[in-house]
């Protein structure tokens, strides 16, 4: 009876240990904030459709442009962010998730942005040809700090994904701040600026700039509202970008509990 007893026991531990396992990893990655933000970049139609609409836009309006574009006026040009507009990190969140990793990872994603494994997004490609096509200038403005390399890495990403470029004066890539409006400023002096593209609404204009202030954000875009479509050309991003700074007060918070809660009232509209 007590082998009996014993052998029982210990087929429902291991059972018990069978079941449990599957049922806590995914309990664990149930957990994971980033999960339906990053299943819809990774799996929807209508993510990559958004793609294609936003740069049908844009080159509606660099053909517009052009049309009205006359002898002696200042030479055309388009100002684009990079990441998560014009190329997709996609293979870098899903490693996040993988390592289940639940916010952006700094240390991470330096190391792999010289891996080059980022793709266009549908339709960036078409759109930059179209504009080198037709003598349209294209300037790309990024922030980014990978060390002294940065700006080698970033200008390997743009070669790997065989992006137009005139000359490296055309690539800026700021190091100690997120502040792309003073390098805007001093190409719309001596260019017409067809569209600007970007995922974050600080890719326009510093005025975005807000933390922990969800509705003073907010309060901002819509004072601005007739430009977009227009002179504005945003792209879809629920994964990062400085709406988390209005939420948590960085735009890259540390994996907490607290922070997880508050997503979880920002979700909910408590915040």
């Amino acid at each position: 009876m007590a082998n009996l007893f014993r052998k029982t026991l210990t087929s429902f531990v291991f059972c018990s240990a069978l079941v449990g396992t599957p049922a806590l990893a995914a309990e664990q990655v149930s957990n994971n904030p980033l999960l339906y933000s990053l299943a819809w970049k990774q799996a929807s139609a209508e993510y990559e459709a958004l793609y294609y609409q936003g740069f049908n836009i844009a080159k509606m309006h660099v053909e517009l442009a052009l049309a009205k574009h006359k002898q002696g006026d200042k030479p055309l040009a388009i100002v684009s962010d990079f990441d998560d507009t014009l190329a997709l990190p996609l293979a870098y969140w899903g490693h996040l998730v993988n390592k289940d990793i639940d916010f952006f990872d700094d240390a991470i994603w330096d190391k792999w942005i010289p891996k080059n494994e980022m793709v266009a997004s549908p339709g960036a490609k078409e759109f930059l040809e179209f504009c080198h096509r037709n003598g349209v200038e294209i300037f790309y403005i990024t922030s980014r700090e990978q060390g002294e390399n940065t700006f080698e890495y970033a200008l390997g990403n743009i070669r790997h994904l065989g992006f137009p470029l005139k000359d490296e004066s055309h690539l800026t890539v700021l190091r100690e701040s997120s502040n792309k409006e003073i390098r805007q400023n001093e190409i719309m002096k001596g260019y017409d600026i067809a569209v600007f593209l970007g995922d974050n609404l600080n890719d326009f204009r510093r005025k975005y700039y807000i933390k922990g202030d969800v509705e003073g954000r907010k309060k901002k875009m819509k004072e601005d509202r007739t430009l977009f479509g227009r002179k504005y050309v945003l792209f879809p991003n629920p994964t990062d970008g400085h709406w988390m700074a209005s939420i948590f007060g960085e735009s890259e918070p540390e994996a907490s509990d607290k922070n997880r809660a508050m997503l979880k009232e920002a979700a909910a509209g408590i915040r």
